[in-house]
């Protein structure tokens, strides 16, 4: 299988560069997965979609301010650090730029109270770094930290509470799971007013979501571990709800990966509680064990979201859902619009 077959021609001017005021303003695009018909809505139109006894499931991560910028040490040139994943005991894994100049050894310092060794390289940028500082690290953080928005936003993002979801709790991730951006409280009460049950997950988006793919077969590819956690609270309500042959429906590719997980590991069994490490890839011919829909955006062109969407709906469907989305101009990306796949 081909990384080429999941490619399309995307207008520059389609991806979204920052929120809309209202979180629920978007559009959403309705896919049905069986025979790829489509049909265009706002996004407050998903109440109809929706039926008692449907569970919706929330990936509850909150992004940190993992964007640091310092100099180094020896010379005071300028230096970025992305924060991706704590390994414990004041160690890191992160991004650097400029990576041909921040090698193992180097020091980078952000302000008197706060500087970093670097300890050890991967590759495309990947460090780990080790953190000396004065103080509560988490606070320091707040204080000299920047949201991590993606590398194709370009404008500048005053309000930090934008890029998190309004149900955002388990601080870790380096990304937010921005399907559930589109979400406002007084529409998640509207939800399970209807008799809809709303369970929660949590997978702290990492490495993978910077990633390209760098292979020309998708199943040469190799997925970043994220890690998740899945509570006995979420684990009967996910239960309950496939006894009664009820939808499960994930909102975000994260969501849908983290329960596919646990899904794997129970081996068709009950879904119990558990947390670990993930590096599941979901590419065309993946059968589903727990995932009945999916709310998501949209995605970059030969990314490894766009695969997941098509081992769900179809690849044939997915693009042709996508060329319509681009014809009828949807918001792409992290602020763009939603789709529905049911």
């Amino acid at each position: 299988m081909n990384v080429d077959d999941y490619d399309f021609h995307l207008p520059e001017e389609l991806i979204a560069q920052t929120p809309l005021a209202d979180r629920s303003a978007s559009r959403l695009l309705l896919v049905d997965k069986e025979n790829g018909q489509l049909a265009h809505r706002h996004f407050t139109d998903i109440l109809e979609q929706f039926q008692p006894g449907d569970t919706l499931v929330l990936n509850d991560t909150r992004v940190i301010p993992a964007r640091l910028f310092g100099v180094k040490e020896d010379t005071g040139a300028k230096a970025e650090v992305l924060l991706l994943k704590n390994l414990g005991e004041d160690r890191w894994e992160a991004l650097v730029k400029p990576g041909k100049k921040l090698k193992t050894g180097a020091v980078i310092i952000f302000s008197e109270e706060l500087r970093a060794v670097i300890e050890d390289e991967s590759d495309m940028g990947g460090r780990t770094l080790r953190f000396i500082y004065t103080g509560i690290f988490q606070e320091i953080l707040d204080r000299l930290g920047t949201m991590p928005l993606p590398p194709y936003i370009k404008e500048t993002l005053d309000d930090r509470e934008r890029y998190q979801t309004v149900y955002a709790k388990h601080e870790g991730s380096a990304a937010a799971p921005t399907a559930g951006l589109h979400f406002t409280e007084d529409l998640l009460e509207q939800i399970a007013a209807k008799g809809v049950n709303i369970a929660y997950i949590t997978l702290h988006v990492g490495l993978g979501t910077f990633r390209p793919m760098s292979v020309e077969k998708v199943e040469e590819h190799v997925m970043h571990a994220e890690y998740f956690e899945l509570s006995q609270e979420t684990a009967e309500i996910l239960n309950d709800a496939r006894a009664r042959d009820g939808r499960i429906i994930a909102v975000g590719t994260t969501s849908c990966r983290t329960l596919e997980t646990v899904g794997r590991q129970c081996q068709g069994g009950p879904l119990a509680a558990c947390s670990g490490w993930t590096d599941i890839f979901i590419y065309p011919g993946y059968e589903f064990t727990v995932v009945n829909a999916l709310i998501t955006n949209f995605h970059l062109p030969k990314s490894t979201l766009v695969m997941l969407v098509s081992a769900l709906a179809g690849r044939e469907h997915i693009l042709a859902a996508y060329e319509a989305a681009i014809q009828e101009h949807y918001r792409f990306f992290s602020f763009g619009d939603a789709m529905f796949i049911y």
